[in-house]
């Protein structure tokens, strides 16, 4: 991976981020207001959604990562087992 790429993934993932701290501050207004429970849910299952996305991003991120050091010697399939095992958590 190169460093621009680095950078590109860096910038998406905080992106995303940031968008889901704004849904999360949204959902914390709704509460709040004391507004309908079917509107706070429905936010609520988009952010938990947005929030796997993000991890899944993160994930990718790191694999591409791993799989270049473990090509070249630098790291073990068990530390990639267990970021694996980490994210399903």
């Amino acid at each position: 991976m190169t460093k621009s790429e680095a950078t590109n993934d860096k910038t998406r993932i905080l992106n995303r981020l940031r968008r889901l701290e704004g849904q999360v501050r949204g959902l914390a207004k709704m509460v709040e207001e004391d507004r309908e429970c079917r509107e706070i849910l429905t936010l609520l299952a988009g952010v938990k959604s947005a929030l796997s996305g993000v991890g899944d991003a993160i994930l990718d991120v790191y694999l591409d990562d791993c799989q270049t050091k473990l090509l070249s010697g630098q790291s073990n399939s068990q530390e990639i087992l267990e970021m694996l095992k980490l994210s399903r958590r």
